[in-house]
């Protein structure tokens, strides 16, 4: 049986996270300019989310090993009361497993407790599996997108009410 922890990120996290998260766009052929795949910040997670105040990057481990993780951003021009979920990737080992639900759940609670009303997330259709999870999760599909992540590769854009 396997054995699953979500704690925050450390930065000795940074380097495999880093892997899994452009492992993942590579495999579902979304590794493309606009993306996470191409920022710098994608190396440095514990640094981006340490100096950021509301926002929280949590790493879920299986076993004791990285498997993923994914967390919540107030990114430039949502406004106060909206932040975004983020870089929620896991390795392929650990889809299916409930694992990434348990991660969602992880951020949506954090995002409720800091004061957030909505979480708004972009994505791929790439990603299809990923949609019907955000789906179950109340996530809404928008006609385009919110504020200004700079992610221009991604081509849709979704919205949970807390």
């Amino acid at each position: 049986m396997q054995r699953f922890t979500i704690r925050t990120i450390q930065p000795t996290d940074n380097k495999g996270l880093a892997v899994i998260i452009r492992s993942a766009l590579a495999e579902f052929g979304a590794n493309r300019p606009g993306t996470v795949y191409y920022e710098e910040t994608t190396d440095h997670l514990s640094g981006l989310f340490g100096g950021v105040p509301k926002s929280k990057y949590y790493i879920a481990l299986v076993d004791g090993e990285l498997a993923g993780g994914g967390g919540i951003f107030p990114s430039e021009g949502l406004g106060e009361d909206t932040c975004e979920l983020v870089k929620m990737y896991l390795h392929p080992q650990a889809r299916g497993t409930g694992l990434g639900r348990r991660l969602i759940e992880k951020c949506l609670q954090f995002a409720g407790e800091t004061g957030f009303r909505h979480v708004y997330l972009e994505t791929m259709p790439e990603l299809r599996k990923a949609l019907s999870v955000y789906e179950k999760f109340g996530f809404r599909y928008l006609d385009g997108p919110l504020g200004n992540t700079g992610h221009f590769g991604c081509g849709i854009w979704m919205l949970k009410d807390l």
